[in-house]
């Protein structure tokens, strides 16, 4: 690699520092005078204080690597005499004495230079600005944890499940079905003491279990599906005829799995699973496995239900190639991350997350059903809020990949009867919530068609009836019925409630018989009159029941002559005696009836076990063919309970906020609901939708007696889209967060016109006649826990750009002044210029992304999956890039996690040189010298630090972890053994630069450590997937790993880890080249910041990548004749391929310098018809009379006084024109000026001498 001409900068070994003025690229050059009082205070203080050595013009560097200074085993002294211009050097090799600690004494700390040296040598060293800001960011970060642990968090109310299980293995299920019959298990579950059968009679339920699940989590909801049929379904004649039977629950046993960090599992089991659900028909069909009515069709479907990544399976298998048609209809996943991986560490799974989600956007992207697979797959993705910590509930949206008419995402809060958030596990045995499963299952169980299941149009419908609230959608079941109740009435019933009128009772059984009180449904378009509501604390009866409370809608049914009450089922007469009478045909309106939870004084959360509130919501419209509502008070005597109904005008009802995101997190939101208001009050917010913000809600209590209040404010939050209901009883402060728009998640199907926000449903009783005070402020900290889960995977990526902008800094002082400067003072020096750049740029960059990417409004709101395939379609990965938001305003995020990450790169520095001195201690103390030896001897007795292996042990051991990387072993364990080794080279090298306190032996340990740092960064990124294969090999599982066997995303790592075990120090770079390293790291950091979190797998082979350039840096200024075909011949014959042909002076130049080539290797790099200046870091000392006369018994410290040497070797013209090599080098010392003159000390050598060192000093 061709260099520029040498440039004033300072070569000395140990005491190179910066200058005056903090700035590495600054230097000055002192005068003679500075020059010759420097070296004499070397001879007056030997090894003690150590002023800073005069910087020298440095020679023209040469194509060979800098050799690292000479261990400090020997001193030189000297005694030598001047005579004009003649030098006569005469050296003496003897000993030094023991080298003193690192740090300076404090009183020449006072001194800039000294401080400068001991900042460069001491890695612990920080400035006050890097301490300030790893303070800061320490505290903000420990804020943030303890609000994600403490603020804003949801309350657990699920019961206890208790089962009684037992499990049948299907060993027939055997290797001739499936490859994977080894590993994996296929059961039957069944609930002891009430099904234990073993044969398969009712209707195939698969479960799924996630990542590191097991097949036993079946047992609550398969328990509760025996017990439900056995108690109740077996004994309802109408369900058994409309085709309802028994839950044959089978489940797999995966060995636990980890299928969240491995693509290629996930695919296995999804092939697996495929071959099961083949053998589970296959047993319906077989007469001595099953016991079914011989009448009814066998099944050709099987219903899963998949937890966690057991969801992702489930869909998965929809893809694969053994599937088999229509063999799945209906998938019910809970807490499975369907938008996006929980983790990207794996490129694999990154790229199967797309294959099955872009399969699915495009088969509900077709027009016709006949085109589409899937036409009739329902999917159903139900969430477990707030309490999940494992997977982020926002992922479990499917808006993006089924439209409406095929699934739909909802929160277990919302499911009526649960109203509870749950965690990741309590999903499975939550005792309220599997009842509604269960009971879900068995309403679309249809047995007399092959499918076992109603078709897809009801089954939406019933899940809709079991997990939504009834409020999401204008769908109601009362006008697609018909009248059942004959009602009749006296004429002169007082029971008609003028219109316009609230009706309101109090108690049930005054008058000690049955009474019908009627309400007139107002004619459309009257004022006040758009929306009927009614809540009451009783139960409504159905048809035919004897409770205390029933509402009917009527219409006049006047008998003519010939006609007969027998049209009607049921027939309530509350005429009494009286001649005259009024019949009315009713419909009863408890099939659409929405259960609330009880909200009384007493009344704390909305999952106590209380009979719910009854409440019904209808609009006028769906309601006009009435002419009345009937509220019927069936109680005949005095009994507790209360009633409320009144029709209502939307715009009494409901309050359009205009509010900003920014008055929101400045002023909050302040409102006063009037006295007379409706006894429902709809608040919509459109400026609430964000999953990063929390808020806090207070509302004012009202001024009622206690013997008036009917019940204490209910308060509703939801969304539309998901639908996510919360509920709050007796409130009066509350919670507000939402899983609304999240980071990184892609765009719905449906294009929306206009956000709707976050809307607050407030039930107050509206008898009081009294004002309520609404109050919304942001809940800061509140906000900064819900970080927490939306961007934890940012602290993955984030860090390595400022690793990755650290080393960028360290490589271009390196390459401008020959210092290596610590990881410590690098970070300071990136805290002041590079790091505040990259935040600003990088946040300019989010807001451009968040503007560019905002969607814009549309009219239509069409559905993108009714639209043609062959059109444009959804750009679903728009929100991948940098914060993965479309909102500018959190353009701040970024300085913030960026500040975030400069504390967390420092405190794994600093427990990294916590690390690196405990093993430096231990390798001393295990390399410790006999106490018995003289310092001398010691040395000449002690194992070299970094002991050259021979080249051909090196390759065969590289080439044999090679071979396994491609075929056993995955690249990530040869990743793992990559650190552990380079932890080793950093040991090592802190032992080297603590005991020679040489400055190349410091710059070569900061080298290290940075690059170690480097490497425990990506090291997280590569764990999981070797987690994964340590699991297989657990499991006995030995078929070979599937995947990662890549060499060449390993091999450059491998090479330049080898590469530092040897000690060999990076070359500097002075050339238009070192542009490339600084242009790696850029994209390194660039790539970590803005695509880390998506494609965070990336970021090893990038790392990948810098190792390549660097391994090359290593190779390109030196010799390497093993890269030839004769050179590996030698190398594999045990032969020398350094080329000096004197095996035991290379290892012995090796074995104490960071650079291992002797003068010889270098000298043969001469060429001919040009002039090479060779830059040998080697400490060649040569002194002539009269330079120095230092004391008696006061040697020279030859590792201290490291003057560069120059050795030229240049072609002479003869005067017959014939060229020819000089046959020598000359060897010179700078000019010193003393009081004598100039003198300088100058040696001619042989081009044949060969120079080596070893413990016992220079020969």
């Amino acid at each position: 690699m061709r260099r520029q001409p040498p440039s004033l900068i300072t070569h000395d070994g140990d005491d190179d520092d910066h200058d005056d003025e903090g700035d590495p690229h600054h230097h000055h050059r002192p005068s003679a005078e500075h020059e010759h009082s420097a070296i004499a205070a070397f001879a007056a203080h030997g090894d003690g204080q150590r002023p800073r050595q005069p910087p020298v013009r440095a020679p023209p560097p040469s194509r060979g690597p800098q050799l690292a200074p000479i261990p400090p085993a020997t001193g030189v002294r000297t005694d030598s005499t001047t005579n004009g211009s003649s030098v006569s050097p005469a050296l003496e090799i003897v000993p030094r004495p023991p080298p003193s600690p690192p740090p300076p004494p404090l009183k020449d700390m006072a001194d800039p230079r000294a401080r400068r040296r001991w900042r460069w040598r001491s890695p612990w060293f920080s400035s006050p600005l890097t301490l300030l800001v790893t303070a800061l960011a320490s505290l903000l970060l420990v804020l943030i944890l303890h609000a994600f642990a403490t603020r804003q968090i949801d309350v657990k109310g699920c019961r206890m499940s208790y089962m009684r299980p037992a499990f049948a293995k299907l060993a027939g299920f055997d290797t001739e079905h499936t490859r994977f019959a080894s590993k994996y298990s296929l059961y039957l579950y069944r609930e002891g003491m009430i099904d234990e059968d073993p044969e398969v009679k009712g209707v195939p339920v698969l479960f799924i279990p996630g990542n590191a699940g097991s097949y036993k989590q079946v047992r609550p909801i398969a328990a509760e599906a025996a017990q439900y049929f056995h108690d109740v379904v077996q004994h309802d004649a109408s369900a058994l005829r409309a085709g309802t039977r028994s839950l044959d629950f089978f489940t797999v046993d995966f060995n636990e799995d980890i299928t969240a960090f491995h693509g290629q599992t996930l695919l296995d089991q999804a092939e697996y699973l495929n071959e099961a659900v083949a053998y589970i028909l296959s047993l319906y069909h077989d007469p001595r496995r099953a016991s079914r009515n011989p009448d009814l069709p066998d099944p050709s479907a099987v219903i899963l239900l998949g937890h966690s990544m057991g969801g992702i399976v489930a869909r998965t298998m929809l893809t694969m190639p053994n599937y088999q048609s229509n063999s799945i209809n209906t998938i019910i996943t809970m807490s499975a991350p369907h938008a996006r991986p929980p983790v990207s560490f794996d490129a694999d799974i990154v790229r199967t997350y797309k294959q099955i989600n872009d399969y699915w956007r495009s088969a509900y992207a077709e027009r016709w059903a006949n085109n589409n697979p899937l036409w009739h797959v329902t999917l159903i993705s139900i969430a477990g809020g707030g309490l999940d910590t494992v997977v982020p509930s926002d992922y479990a949206s499917i808006s993006s990949l089924v439209p409406d008419t095929n699934g739909f995402t909802v929160f277990t809060s919302s499911v009526p009867t649960v109203w509870s958030g749950m965690d990741h596990q309590s999903i499975l045995w939550c005792d309220q919530f599997r009842k509604v499963i269960v009971r879900s299952l068995l309403d679309v169980v249809d047995v007399k068609r092959p499918s076992q299941t109603k078709p897809r149009a009801d089954r939406m419908h019933i899940f809709r009836k079991f997990y939504l609230t009834g409020m999401e959608s204008a769908e109601k079941a009362l006008p697609l019925r018909e009248p059942s109740t004959l009602l009749t009435l006296e004429d002169n019933s007082n029971s008609i409630i003028s219109q316009g009128k609230r009706f309101t009772l109090r108690s049930f059984g005054r008058s000690k018989k049955p009474q019908a009180h009627l309400l007139p449904v107002p004619p459309r378009g009257t004022p006040g009159g758009e929306q009927f509501t009614l809540l009451t604390d009783q139960r409504l009866d159905l048809p035919g029941e004897s409770g205390k409370l029933e509402v009917l809608l009527c219409s006049v049914f006047p008998l003519h002559n010939g006609q007969t009450a027998s049209l009607f089922s049921l027939n309530m007469d509350l005429s009494g005696d009286g001649s005259g009478s009024t019949r009315l045909a009713c419909k009863n309106a408890a099939v659409d009836v929405i259960a609330l939870p009880a909200s009384t004084r007493l009344s704390k959360y909305p999952f106590e076990e209380k009979t719910p509130f009854s409440y019904l919501q209808y609009d006028v419209q769906d309601i006009a063919e009435h002419q009345f509502v009937a509220i019927v008070d069936k109680a005949v005597e005095a009994t507790p309970g209360w009633v409320i109904a009144e029709f209502s005008d939307n715009a009494d009802s409901v309050i359009q906020t205009g509010a900003g995101l920014t008055r929101l997190l400045t002023t909050g939101l302040h409102l006063k609901l009037p006295a007379t208001r409706p006894m429902v009050t709809d608040v919509k917010i459109p400026a609430l939708y964000s999953s990063v913000l929390a808020y806090q809600l207070r509302l004012s209590s009202q001024a009622c007696g206690d013997e008036d209040v009917l019940f204490t404010p209910l308060l509703r939050q939801y969304l539309s889209d998901p639908y996510e209901s919360k509920y709050f009883v007796n409130v009066r402060q509350a919670n507000i967060n939402l899983h609304g728009i999240a980071p990184f998640m892609p765009p719905p199907m449906r294009a929306r016109s206009v956000t709707s926000g976050v809307s607050l449903q407030i039930w107050s009783d509206p008898t009081c006649n009294t004002s309520i005070d609404l109050s919304l402020q942001v809940d800061v900290m509140g906000s900064l826990g819900k970080l927490v889960m939306r961007y934890r995977t940012v602290f993955a990526a984030f860090p390595l750009m400022i690793v990755a902008l650290v080393l960028r800094k360290q490589f271009q002082v390196y390459d401008d002044t020959g210092i290596f400067i610590s990881f410590s003072e690098s970070m300071d020096l990136c805290l002041r210029r590079s790091l505040p750049m990259a935040l600003l740029a990088l946040s300019c960059l989010a807001v451009s992304l968040a503007r560019a990417h905002a969607e814009p409004p549309t009219a239509e709101g069409r559905w993108q999956w009714r639209r043609n395939a062959t059109e444009s379609a959804m750009d679903f990965t728009k929100n991948d890039l940098l914060l993965g938001s479309q909102d500018s305003f959190f353009c701040f995020l970024v300085p913030l996690f960026g500040v975030i990450s400069v504390a967390v790169c420092v405190l794994v520095n600093y427990a990294a040189l916590a690390l690196l001195h405990v093993t430096s201690i231990i390798y001393g103390a295990v390399k410790s010298r006999p106490g018995w030896l003289r310092n001398e001897d010691r040395r000449r007795v002690t194992t070299p630090t970094f002991a050259t292996t021979s080249p051909r042990r090196r390759l065969i051991t590289t080439s044999i972890l090679l071979f396994f990387v491609s075929t056993m072993i995955p690249y990530q364990f040869a990743y793992m053994v990559a650190c552990i080794v380079q932890i080793s080279t950093c040991t090592r090298a802190l032992r080297l630069a603590r005991e020679t306190r040489s400055g190349t032996h410091f710059n070569f340990y900061n080298y290290t450590h940075s690059i170690l740092i480097l490497m425990l960064w990506v090291l997280p990124i590569n764990l999981p997937v070797l987690v994964v294969w340590v699991h297989n090999l657990a499991v006995h599982w030995l078929t070979p790993f599937s995947s990662h066997h890549n060499v060449l995303s390993i091999m450059p790592l491998i090479l330049l880890v080898e590469t530092l075990s040897g000690g060999k120090m990076l070359p500097r770079v002075t050339t238009r080249m070192r542009y490339v390293t600084s242009l790696l790291l850029l994209i390194l950091a660039g790539h970590a910041s803005i695509y880390g979190v998506t494609y965070a797998y990336m970021l090893h082979h990038l790392v990948n990548l810098v190792a390549a350039w660097l391994v090359a840096l290593h190779l390109s200024c030196s010799t390497f004749p093993a890269l030839t075909v004769s050179g590996l011949s030698k190398m594999l014959e045990g032969q020398d391929v350094t080329g000096s042909g004197d095996e035991d002076d290379a290892r012995h130049a090796s074995s104490s310098s960071s650079s291992h080539y002797s003068t010889s290797t270098a000298m043969s790099q001469l060429k001919r018809n040009t002039i090479l200046y060779v830059d040998i870091n080697v400490c060649i000392f040569f002194l002539a009379a009269r330079i120095i006369a230092p004391p008696a018994g006061a040697p020279f410290d030859l590792d201290l006084f490291c003057l560069e040497s120059n050795i030229s070797s240049d072609i002479d013209d003869d005067n017959d024109g014939r060229k020819r090599k000089r046959d020598h080098i000359i060897v010179s010392t700078p000019p010193i000026q003393d009081g004598h003159g100039t003198t300088q000390a100058k040696l001619k050598l042989k081009l044949k001498l060969k120079l080596k060192h070893d413990a016992g000093g220079i020969q």
